[in-house]
Protein backbone atom coordinates (compact mmCIF):
# COMPACT_ATOMS: atom_id res chain seq x y z
CA UNK A 1 0.00 0.00 0.00
CA UNK A 2 3.04 2.14 0.55
CA UNK A 3 2.79 5.86 2.81
CA UNK A 4 0.05 6.12 5.23
CA UNK A 5 -0.89 7.97 8.26
CA UNK A 6 -3.55 7.18 11.03
CA UNK A 7 -5.45 9.87 12.73
CA UNK A 8 -5.87 9.21 16.27
CA UNK A 9 -9.69 10.94 17.86
CA UNK A 10 -9.28 13.20 20.05
CA UNK A 11 -5.77 12.30 21.29
CA UNK A 12 -3.79 14.50 24.00
CA UNK A 13 -6.89 17.10 23.97
CA UNK A 14 -7.39 17.48 27.28
CA UNK A 15 -6.85 15.55 30.22
CA UNK A 16 -7.87 12.01 29.57
CA UNK A 17 -6.45 10.87 26.47
CA UNK A 18 -2.59 11.54 27.23
CA UNK A 19 -0.42 9.26 24.86
CA UNK A 20 3.19 9.99 24.58
CA UNK A 21 3.95 10.30 21.21
CA UNK A 22 7.24 8.13 21.68
CA UNK A 23 4.61 5.63 23.09
CA UNK A 24 2.45 5.69 20.03
CA UNK A 25 5.48 5.19 17.75
CA UNK A 26 7.03 2.04 19.58
CA UNK A 27 3.42 0.21 19.14
CA UNK A 28 3.01 1.38 15.58
CA UNK A 29 6.52 -0.41 15.48
CA UNK A 30 5.56 -3.04 17.07
CA UNK A 31 2.63 -3.97 14.66
CA UNK A 32 5.46 -4.31 11.89
CA UNK A 33 4.67 -0.59 10.53
CA UNK A 34 7.96 0.96 9.08
CA UNK A 35 9.60 4.30 8.99
CA UNK A 36 7.21 5.13 11.98
CA UNK A 37 6.80 8.75 12.54
CA UNK A 38 4.39 11.11 14.70
CA UNK A 39 3.57 14.36 14.12
CA UNK A 40 2.65 17.05 17.04
CA UNK A 41 1.33 16.32 19.98
CA UNK A 42 -1.85 15.33 19.06
CA UNK A 43 -1.90 12.03 17.48
CA UNK A 44 -0.63 11.96 13.86
CA UNK A 45 1.46 8.93 13.01
CA UNK A 46 2.48 8.91 9.22
CA UNK A 47 4.07 5.19 8.59
CA UNK A 48 4.98 2.59 5.81
CA UNK A 49 2.47 -0.46 5.54
CA UNK A 50 1.02 -3.10 3.45
CA UNK A 51 -1.83 -3.39 5.07
CA UNK A 52 -5.32 -1.65 3.59
CA UNK A 53 -6.23 0.92 5.70
CA UNK A 54 -9.29 -0.39 6.72
CA UNK A 55 -7.27 -2.86 8.54
CA UNK A 56 -4.00 -0.89 9.60
CA UNK A 57 -6.56 1.04 11.31
CA UNK A 58 -8.68 -1.73 13.20
CA UNK A 59 -4.80 -2.92 14.38
CA UNK A 60 -3.96 0.31 16.17
CA UNK A 61 -6.91 1.01 17.54
CA UNK A 62 -6.79 -2.08 19.48
CA UNK A 63 -2.88 -1.50 20.18
CA UNK A 64 -3.94 1.56 21.41
CA UNK A 65 -6.84 0.36 23.78
CA UNK A 66 -4.90 -2.85 24.91
CA UNK A 67 -1.64 -1.76 24.91
CA UNK A 68 -2.24 1.79 26.30
CA UNK A 69 -5.07 1.69 28.15
CA UNK A 70 -6.68 4.61 25.78
CA UNK A 71 -9.82 4.49 23.56
CA UNK A 72 -9.43 6.44 20.44
CA UNK A 73 -10.97 6.20 16.93
CA UNK A 74 -8.29 5.57 14.01
CA UNK A 75 -9.04 6.39 10.60
CA UNK A 76 -6.12 5.42 8.45
CA UNK A 77 -5.64 7.47 4.86
CA UNK A 78 -3.16 6.57 2.11
CA UNK A 79 -0.76 9.18 0.67
CA UNK A 80 -3.55 9.68 -2.30
CA UNK A 81 -6.23 9.99 -0.05
CA UNK A 82 -4.18 13.01 1.79
CA UNK A 83 -3.62 14.61 -1.23
CA UNK A 84 -7.08 14.05 -2.94
CA UNK A 85 -8.13 15.76 0.53
CA UNK A 86 -5.94 18.47 0.10
CA UNK A 87 -7.09 19.06 -3.52
CA UNK A 88 -10.70 19.35 -2.63
CA UNK A 89 -10.12 22.19 -0.16
CA UNK A 90 -11.79 25.42 -1.80
CA UNK A 91 -11.44 27.11 2.00
CA UNK A 92 -7.37 26.82 2.86
CA UNK A 93 -6.73 30.01 0.14
CA UNK A 94 -9.58 32.25 1.43
CA UNK A 95 -8.42 31.92 4.91
CA UNK A 96 -6.22 34.40 6.96
CA UNK A 97 -5.16 32.32 9.38
CA UNK A 98 -4.85 28.22 8.20
CA UNK A 99 -5.22 27.18 12.17
CA UNK A 100 -9.06 28.30 11.60
CA UNK A 101 -9.75 26.33 8.97
CA UNK A 102 -10.28 22.86 9.49
CA UNK A 103 -10.65 19.13 7.64
CA UNK A 104 -12.89 16.78 9.32
CA UNK A 105 -12.46 13.27 8.36
CA UNK A 106 -15.00 10.71 8.67
CA UNK A 107 -14.43 7.04 9.08
CA UNK A 108 -17.39 6.05 6.95
CA UNK A 109 -17.74 8.16 3.96
CA UNK A 110 -21.22 7.91 3.82
CA UNK A 111 -21.93 10.14 7.00
CA UNK A 112 -20.94 13.25 5.09
CA UNK A 113 -24.07 12.98 3.65
CA UNK A 114 -25.12 14.18 7.63
CA UNK A 115 -23.49 17.77 6.33
CA UNK A 116 -25.74 18.72 3.70
CA UNK A 117 -28.13 20.42 5.39
CA UNK A 118 -26.13 22.64 7.76
CA UNK A 119 -24.15 23.69 4.33
CA UNK A 120 -27.04 25.40 3.22
CA UNK A 121 -27.65 27.13 6.46
CA UNK A 122 -25.97 30.02 7.52
CA UNK A 123 -23.15 30.47 10.22
CA UNK A 124 -21.98 34.12 10.41
CA UNK A 125 -18.95 34.22 8.87
CA UNK A 126 -18.66 30.68 9.38
CA UNK A 127 -18.39 28.21 5.77
CA UNK A 128 -18.30 24.64 4.92
CA UNK A 129 -17.87 22.79 2.30
CA UNK A 130 -18.68 18.91 2.07
CA UNK A 131 -16.34 16.59 0.10
CA UNK A 132 -16.00 13.46 -1.28
CA UNK A 133 -13.44 12.56 1.74
CA UNK A 134 -13.63 15.03 3.81
CA UNK A 135 -16.11 18.50 4.95
CA UNK A 136 -13.77 21.83 5.18
CA UNK A 137 -14.62 24.34 8.27
CA UNK A 138 -13.93 28.02 8.06
CA UNK A 139 -13.98 29.32 11.41
CA UNK A 140 -12.55 32.89 11.19
CA UNK A 141 -13.96 34.65 14.39
CA UNK A 142 -12.28 31.52 16.28
CA UNK A 143 -13.12 28.07 16.45
CA UNK A 144 -14.31 27.79 20.03
CA UNK A 145 -16.85 29.74 19.64
CA UNK A 146 -17.98 28.47 16.04
CA UNK A 147 -21.47 27.72 15.96
CA UNK A 148 -20.83 25.66 12.66
CA UNK A 149 -18.38 23.66 13.53
CA UNK A 150 -20.52 22.43 17.38
CA UNK A 151 -22.90 21.49 14.64
CA UNK A 152 -20.69 19.49 12.74
CA UNK A 153 -19.78 17.51 15.51
CA UNK A 154 -23.08 16.59 16.72
CA UNK A 155 -23.97 15.64 13.36
CA UNK A 156 -20.97 12.96 12.73
CA UNK A 157 -20.37 12.09 16.45
CA UNK A 158 -17.15 10.66 17.07
CA UNK A 159 -16.98 8.94 13.71
CA UNK A 160 -14.84 12.20 12.73
CA UNK A 161 -11.71 13.70 13.41
CA UNK A 162 -10.33 16.81 12.46
CA UNK A 163 -7.06 18.59 12.08
CA UNK A 164 -6.54 22.49 11.15
CA UNK A 165 -5.60 23.54 7.67
CA UNK A 166 -1.65 23.82 9.14
CA UNK A 167 -1.46 20.69 10.43
CA UNK A 168 -3.39 19.16 7.65
CA UNK A 169 -0.29 20.41 5.33
CA UNK A 170 2.49 19.01 7.42
CA UNK A 171 0.93 15.99 7.05
CA UNK A 172 0.53 15.75 3.63
CA UNK A 173 4.13 16.94 3.50
CA UNK A 174 5.33 13.89 5.06
CA UNK A 175 3.40 11.72 3.11
CA UNK A 176 3.93 12.78 -0.29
Amino acid sequence: MGRQVALLRGINVGRAKRIAMADLRALVESLGYGDVRTLLNSGNVIFDSKDPPARAASRIEAGVRDRLGITSRVIVLTADDIAGIAGENTLAGRAADPTRVLVAVVGDLSHLSRLQPLARQEFGSDALVVGSRAAYISCPDGILTSKLLEAVGRALGDGVTTRNWATFTKIRALVG
